[in-house]
């Protein structure tokens, strides 16, 4: 039976609540999980919280491996579904992923309008709920059709009886052939969504390549969600990126110019946050837009300083980013919101973490650090070379003083003497004019 029971919020929803469902929260404590129940939980509460749900109980139970058919024990699936009538509850949320079948199961066990999902689906929803530009949208609609394929139980099964009008001949068949309708319906959905994602992958892929042609030195900002890398953003560039204290506020990434101190112009990309258990299918769904992060030079990791579980939220982050094969690309573990941080705290991190930034987007504290630490690593990828170029090639002088970094310039006889640190994608111009 349970471990414990937290009872959040009872007794019947007053009228100020009805627009909110109620939820009734699942976890089970089992060995292996690489965080504590308590605080999978409450991030689990959040997440009901931005899809729209009010949680009114919190229940638990130890195992030592999910049960195979209810993923909790049958008793305890019974306590649940009474826990769900007395707080009058109409959603049940589990923290981990259910198998279809657990899923099946576990709603024949409740009441009849009662749902139950899961963590993923959760996600899944907040996604959709957030979800701006063609694409977001799109991404997330074939992350929700994969999820559902497998789901297909003859969910629609009773509407072929319907046509037949039930009786001799209409009480066999008709599921099976019902559910295998629904299934080609959801194959066919998935193959127009990807293709419409891999047509608007090469729109993204062309802007992409007109980016990485200009030169310019790239930072992508990652990290989990609610980090505050959107806020991060609009501190360096005002770029009135949308920033809310919510999960997952912003999906789509957002591409910006920005000048360091020396005159140098670089991009940097604001991408999707990420989350324990973040589900596979929004990492394949999203791969266009979590591509950003491998074409960087560099990537910001933005960390929540004042998160009590920010280690394993780090290692959350590192995790996706070995999944997309981004895990080679030089990092800056940058801390966000050090202002929530008592003066002993902020050095306890210092000690513990000294080739990390820490700043505040909400204060501007660090920011002058952090912009020294992006020059120097954009610097340090520079190439340096001295060239003389002929006078009737001004083109490759204007593209020295916009692109490049000119160190000395001298006018002789045959043309422009320069001493310039160029970024990699301009060597192949400048090199025959080396001296």
């Amino acid at each position: 039976m349970s471990e414990y029971q937290s009872v959040v919020q009872k007794g019947p929803a007053t009228s100020a609540q009805e627009q909110r469902e109620r939820a009734v929260l699942v976890g089970v404590d089992r060995p292996g999980l690489t965080w504590p129940l308590d605080s999978s939980l409450a991030e689990l509460q959040r997440l009901a919280d931005t899809a729209g749900a009010d949680t009114v109980a919190i229940t638990t139970q130890k195992l030592s491996a999910p049960n195979p058919r209810t993923f909790v024990g049958t008793g305890k699936a019974e306590e649940i579904a009474q826990l769900v009538r007395e707080n009058e509850a109409d959603l049940v949320i589990f923290d981990d992923e259910l198998s279809p079948s657990q899923q099946s199961n576990l709603e024949k066990v409740m009441d009849k309008d009662v749902k139950v999902i899961d963590r993923t689906a959760l996600i899944l929803d907040i996604f959709a709920l957030h979800a701006t530009s063609r694409e977001g949208r799109l991404q997330v609609r074939l992350a929700q059709n994969q999820y559902l394929y497998p789901r297909l139980r003859g969910m629609w099964a009773h509407l072929a009886s319907n046509r037949m009008g039930g009786g001799v001949g209409s009480r066999f068949g008709e599921g099976e052939s019902q559910l295998e309708v629904d299934r080609r319906m959801v194959r066919n959905r998935i193959t127009s969504i990807r293709r419409e994602l891999a047509r608007l992958a090469d729109v993204r892929a062309v802007q992409r390549e007109t980016r990485y042609g200009s030169g310019m030195f790239k930072v992508a900002l990652a990290g989990y969600t609610n980090a505050g890398k959107s806020s991060l953003l609009n501190r360096l560039t005002d770029a009135d990126v949308l920033s809310y204290d919510k999960l997952f506020a912003t999906l789509d990434s957002t591409t910006r110019k920005y000048e360091l101190p020396e005159g140098r112009e670089i991009t940097l990309t604001d991408t999707v946050g990420f989350i324990q258990k973040l589900p596979t299918t929004l990492v394949e769904a999203f791969r266009s837009t979590l591509d950003e992060i491998c074409g960087a030079d560099l990537v910001l990791h933005v960390v929540d300083a004042s998160s009590s579980e920010f280690e394993s939220q780090i290692d959350a982050v590192e995790e996706v980013l070995g999944q997309i094969g981004a895990q080679s690309i030089p990092a800056v573990l940058t801390f966000n919101k050090c202002d929530l941080l008592t003066k002993e705290e902020l050095e306890g991190l210092r000690h513990r973490f000294p080739q990390a930034q820490f700043v505040s987007a909400e204060t501007g504290q660090g920011i002058d650090v952090l912009v020294s630490s992006i020059s120097k690593a954009a610097s340090a990828t520079e190439i340096q070379m001295a060239v003389l170029i002929p006078y009737q090639r001004g083109d490759l002088v204007s593209l020295a003083h916009s692109r490049c970094t000119v160190v000395t310039e001298a006018h002789g006889e045959e043309g422009t003497v320069l001493q310039l640190r160029m970024p990699p994608a301009f060597v192949s111009q400048f090199k025959p004019f080396e001296i």
